[in-house]
């Protein structure tokens, strides 16, 4: 039986964002963990992900797709480049927009990637009933939704 976290005392007041730091974080290094063996960076994943669902998307799509900076979704583009997964060529009608697309290696990534998130899955919720499991995708959606809408404060020329 697993014990519960000591919770350091400056984290008293925020039990639940505690657990959800301690969450992301046991379920990053796990995919990454995963990801290593598949020769993959954390990150570069999704961004083949958002490819195979539509290939030839521009950067800027990517970044808006994904909410990273300009500079990660570049440096993970150029690796994933350097590695034969994408290739990126300035669009036709705009030369300063770059147009990612996969190629055959990032195309064959499908299959393995699409295991790799079935594996999370069932080490996420082999402890769980499928109504936890659900309840918890249910409560994850309602926080982050919370979170991205959270008021913004009123007086922001400070």
């Amino acid at each position: 039986m697993a014990t519960e976290p000591r919770i350091p005392t400056t984290a008293g007041d925020g039990p639940m964002s505690y657990a959800i730091f301690q969450l992301a974080r046991a379920h990053r290094a796990y995919a990454a963990a995963l990801l290593r063996e598949m020769d993959l960076h954390p990150g570069q994943e999704l961004l083949l992900m958002h490819l195979l669902d539509r290939d030839g998307q521009s950067q800027s799509e990517l970044i808006e797709s994904l909410g990273l900076d300009h500079s990660t979704i570049s440096k993970a583009l150029r690796r994933m480049q350097d590695a034969g997964l994408v290739l990126r060529q300035p669009a036709t009608h705009d030369r300063r927009v770059m147009v990612v697309q996969l190629t055959d290696k990032g195309r064959a990534m499908r299959e393995p990637i699409a295991a790799l998130w079935q594996t999370l899955e069932e080490t996420s919720v082999r402890t769980l009933s499928p109504q936890q499991a659900q309840s918890f995708v249910e409560i994850s959606h309602a926080i982050t939704e919370a979170i991205n809408s959270r008021a913004l404060p009123e007086d922001q020329s400070a």
